[in-house]
């Protein structure tokens, strides 16, 4: 079926009341109705929605959209009915009543198109289960949607093992694929295309400045006097907000002596029972709280508009998961703080938890394991088998797949014809080479906390956007600007007369005798920082690369 940008604009006003589209969303959808796969990057709130939800309704059949985030599956299903008039959207995920499960196979492989679903939503776990894959494949599909989609990353910020047989089931599909995440940088995208097996994707990624965002960075010594600027910080500040901490323990004093200090605050981690953090999740979004305190696990798919500020007690793992985290402050539009406090004794925490080495022995014992059951093997009974918890169990299956030593598929892992020798040495390596790319992330992480550039440039050249001017709204450009005396509004026209004559254009592909190709990703001063497929970031002296001639064009 033909669908023209007239029809797919026409449904948009007429279902979503939308008569305007951002830019890049008209092309975007128009891509999917013409059975292309699509790749969007795009911030929550700037309309990821519509790449997929606007050609799901001009086209015949259902929309199978997979998306970890339960608790919003519901409020998404919701959402699009209150638009249609009519239930079009199910849901399906553990949370469900029976009755509901049944309610919602029956609309989506109803034959009559007028009371066929129009989106039936999963959570990526839910396709373990062979039978929800067999009849997924036999209903008539029009789009896979993969919402999160950077889950299935191993350079990403958030990786999930159920992800990666979304692969599978794309192929076995055969419809259109629409990738959704709302940061990724380059390499994250490319991995993305590939473990999801994106033909010639269409790739629409913008909207990452934010510049309503005041970003700034304040360093700190000692332990102690860090804490206390964090209280100081966040008591300063409009609300309500968001503190970011490294551990679960911080979380509830930071909390605690936020209460004693007259704030409503509130922990939240993984490990409180899910009642309470939804709790605080449904205080969060009701402004029945002034600050939340959390771990990571707080915050993926939170769209309160509201948010004034966005506090980091500690520097992050990436900034990958810093940029989308500071992201959810002032989705409105209006003025929110983007606050680090940085101490460079920190950086250990992160570098152990960015630390992935190969146990040996381990990946020998779960290969024995694999050749000793002929056949494919479930992951619940690999665990079972040899004792090992599922989380581990997933690192080392994903360590011997990549290294080429088992497959997997939607029914599970089977051994390949590979020498046990040579299966372990590749899947140490390939952790080796992992852990080198993890542990150049959180240096990244680290440069951001220690330029004394602007700090927008930065981050959205990390992202493969080019900001040509300082921001003006960070706390290095108010820095610049006072010591040039100089109004910070003068700001960019000082920076353009002072811009240096740069050896390699920004996201130019260039070559290392030894690290191989790469892509040129931001200057600092005297340095050049280059992102290698196979190393990672690294930061190199502009004048030691002209000398050496270290860097050459991609194409020499």
């Amino acid at each position: 079926m033909h669908v023209t940008r007239e029809t797919l604009a026409r449904t948009a006003s007429e279902i979503f009341g939308w008569d305007t589209a951002r830019e890049g969303q008209l092309e975007a959808m128009t891509a999917v109705a013409a059975g292309r796969d699509v790749l969007c990057v795009m911030p929550t709130g700037h309309g990821k929605s519509a790449v997929y939800q606007v050609p799901a309704f001009a086209l015949p059949g259902v929309a199978v959209v997979i998306s970890p985030l339960i608790a919003l599956q519901g409020d998404q299903a919701d959402a699009i009915n209150a638009a249609a008039g009519a239930t079009r959207a199910y849901v399906l995920n553990s949370t469900q009543p029976q009755s509901a499960v049944d309610a919602a196979w029956a609309a989506a492989e109803d034959k009559d198109e007028d009371r066929r679903a129009k989106f039936l939503f999963l959570a990526p776990e839910q396709l373990a289960r062979e039978e929800v894959f067999k009849r997924l494949k036999a209903l008539d599909v029009s789009i896979l949607v993969i919402d999160e989609a950077h889950c299935v990353s191993a350079w990403g910020h958030d990786f999930r093992p159920d992800y990666l047989q979304l692969g599978s089931l794309a192929e076995a599909l055969d419809r259109p694929v629409v990738a959704l995440t709302a940061t990724a940088a380059p390499p994250v995208r490319t991995e993305i295309a590939e473990v999801l097996r994106l033909k010639d994707p269409f790739l629409i990624a913008q909207g990452f400045d934010r510049p309503n965002l005041y970003l700034s960075v304040q360093m700190h010594v000692e332990a102690d006097d860090k804490r206390q600027a964090v209280m100081e910080s966040v008591l300063g500040l409009t609300h309500p907000g968001l503190v970011y901490v490294a551990t679960r323990r911080e979380t509830e004093e930071y909390a605690e002596d936020l209460a004693k200090a007259g704030l409503r605050a509130a922990p939240y981690h993984s490990g409180r029972p899910a009642g309470e953090r939804k709790e605080v999740h449904r205080q969060f979004l009701n402004d029945e709280l002034d600050v939340v305190v959390a771990t990571t696990a707080f915050g993926m798919g939170i769209d309160k508009p509201n948010v004034r500020y966005v506090v980091h007690a500690g520097i992050p793992d990436s900034i990958d998961s810093y940029y989308q985290e500071i992201g959810r402050g002032g989705r409105d539009g209006q003025p929110a703080a983007a606050v680090l406090h940085y101490r460079p004794e920190d950086l250990g925490l992160r570098r152990f938890f960015a630390s992935k080495r190969a146990d040996d022995q381990s990946l020998r014992q779960l290969l024995a394991a694999l050749r000793a059951e002929r056949g494919t093997v479930t992951q619940a009974h690999l665990s079972q088998k040899l004792g090992v918890s599922s989380r581990r169990l997933s690192g080392l299956l994903n360590l011997l797949n990549a290294a080429g030593a088992v497959t997997a598929s939607k029914k599970g892992y089977r051994a390949r014809r590979m020498a046990p020798d040579e299966a372990v040495a590749a899947a140490v390596d390939y952790a080796e080479r992992r852990e080198s790319i993890d542990q150049s992330r959180v240096d990244m992480a680290r440069q951001y906390a220690e330029t004394s550039g602007c700090r927008r440039q930065f981050l959205l050249g990390y992202f493969g956007e080019d900001l040509p001017e300082p921001c003006g709204n960070c706390d290095n450009c108010e820095k610049a600007a006072a010591e040039a005396d100089i109004p910070v509004e003068e700001l960019q026209v000082l920076a353009a007369a002072e811009a240096p004559n740069l050896p390699f254009p920004l996201q130019s592909t260039v070559t290392h005798s030894e690290w191989g190709p790469g892509v040129v990703m931001s200057y600092e001063e005297e340095t050049v920082t280059v992102l290698f497929e196979a190393e990672g970031y690294k930061t190199l002296s502009i004048d030691l690369v002209l000398e050496k001639e270290l860097l050459k064009p991609r194409n020499q």
